[in-house]
């Protein structure tokens, strides 16, 4: 999914910075206030950071000028919703690009906007719809980064059909390009979340209630 250097012209990569920079300056925000509010969070947002970075890592060769990979933003999705999530993936996103070769600078704001906004928006209405739904903890998770990677990947498609096609047949060719991978790989990812959110169940189930009351006193304060 990571767009390589040099795939987009100028005046998309500005488009993309442009769109990712608020979301990313709040979700900085948002980290700072959450680990100096509640310290006893800062694992947890380690760990979901850590998800992030170890499964798009796991890069596969696709579509010329990106690749393929399980996106690991599901956990923070639902956790900690999509500034946050931005945030993190900010981070490994120029970790990645500086010290992996893997992305780019000038395709960073592409990038965040695919992998650590819009991807994660979709799986935080996934997450909240299954859950005041009644659907158990462990498929909600699965599921919400089942979502998270599919929609990162349509957004991929979508960044590389306004720069290189700007058609609907070049829409459908990225995609369905990426499909051949990626569908697979969030397969693979939905059943790994589905496991730990089994695990979470059973040894830390309160932690999406932390999370919650977080995210509620928040939103109580902003308003």
């Amino acid at each position: 999914m990571h767009i390589m250097e040099g795939f987009l012209d100028p005046i998309w990569c500005a488009v993309w910075f442009v769109i990712a920079i608020p979301f990313v300056a709040l979700g900085a925000k948002k980290v700072i206030e959450l680990v100096r509010e509640h310290p006893e969070q800062k694992m947890t947002v380690a760990l979901a950071g850590a998800f992030i970075f170890l499964l798009s890592s796991l890069k596969l060769p696709s579509v010329t000028g990106s690749s393929s990979h399980p996106t690991g933003t599901g956990f923070s999705a639902a956790l900690y919703g999509v500034s946050v999530t931005a945030f993190l993936a900010t981070i490994v996103l120029i970790f990645q690009a500086l010290l992996l070769a893997h992305g780019g600078l000038t395709t960073l704001g592409a990038n965040i906007c695919s992998m650590g906004i819009i991807g994660p928006f979709f799986g935080v209405l996934i997450w909240k719809a299954m859950m005041k739904g009644g659907v158990s903890m462990p498929i909600s998770l699965g599921i919400t980064a089942l979502i998270a990677d599919w929609m990162t990947y349509v957004v991929t498609a979508f960044q590389m059909t306004l720069n290189h096609g700007q058609s609907i047949e070049a829409f459908v060719n990225f995609l369905s390009n990426y499909a051949l991978t990626q569908i697979p790989l969030s397969v693979v990812e939905c059943i790994l979340f589905y496991m730990f959110g089994i695990y979470l169940m059973r040894n830390k189930p309160e932690i999406f209630d932390i999370a919650g009351e977080i995210a509620a006193k928040a939103a109580a304060k902003e308003a």
